[in-house]
């Protein structure tokens, strides 16, 4: 696609299970739908369109105009149309936390959010963190304290930990461990990660950031 570079089922009180609700209301649907074609002169339902859609995200401070599918996820996007690959792909279903962006300096799962959804909100991504070829405060501590293993997790762990920190500019250890719950590091490397996060507010604090 071409595009511009500028459950559970447990019960609750009531007795009813979430699987039971969305079962019911799935029906309750169908039986609608059927009763209304059922009548005459009864409009059709019209089917979601999937057409692409002109849109402009604002990404690390530029915006940038696209044609986005309504299924395209903002993971998809930001890897495959924008070319910014520092959000990596990890479960894809808002486990891991690998695809972590900030959508108005909050973390958020990019393979859980559709690019729609992001119109209208300031995103910033891994890049989004330098400023030039220099490393931002956070990726700087997770260098000097080592908070990695294979990597992957990396960038992912970098912009979670952004996001704390810019919540919360001085957190303890229990804030910590708390905030960079979402990601997972499948090499345990969470002690120089902790310790990284530590180090981060260190030096943005000094940096004034």
């Amino acid at each position: 696609m071409a595009h511009d570079h500028d459950d559970s089922d447990a019960e609750d009180p009531k007795g009813v299970s979430r699987r039971g609700f969305f079962t019911a209301v799935g029906a309750g649907a169908i039986g609608a739908a059927t009763l209304a074609q059922a009548q005459p002169g009864a409009p059709t339902p019209a089917a979601p369109s999937d057409d692409p859609t002109k849109v402009t995200l604002l990404v690390n401070g530029r915006r940038r105009r696209l044609l986005v599918e309504p299924r395209w996820t903002l993971l998809f996007v930001l890897r495959e149309k924008l070319g910014l690959t520092g959000t990596k792909v990890g479960c894809e279903r808002g486990e891991c936390g690998a695809c972590t962006v900030l959508v108005d300096g909050v973390p958020c799962y990019a393979c859980m959010t559709l690019a729609l959804e992001a119109v209208g909100h300031e995103i910033t991504t891994l890049e989004g963190l330098m400023r030039g070829e220099e490393l931002g405060p956070v990726q700087q501590a997770f260098l000097i304290e080592d908070g990695l293993q294979c990597g992957y997790c990396t960038p992912g762990q970098v912009m979670a930990a952004e996001g704390l920190l810019r919540a919360n500019p001085a957190p303890t250890l229990e804030e910590i461990r708390l905030g960079m719950s979402g990601n997972l590091c499948r090499c345990g490397a969470y002690a120089h990660i902790f310790k990284a996060v530590e180090k981060a507010a260190e030096l943005k604090k000094a940096a004034g950031r």
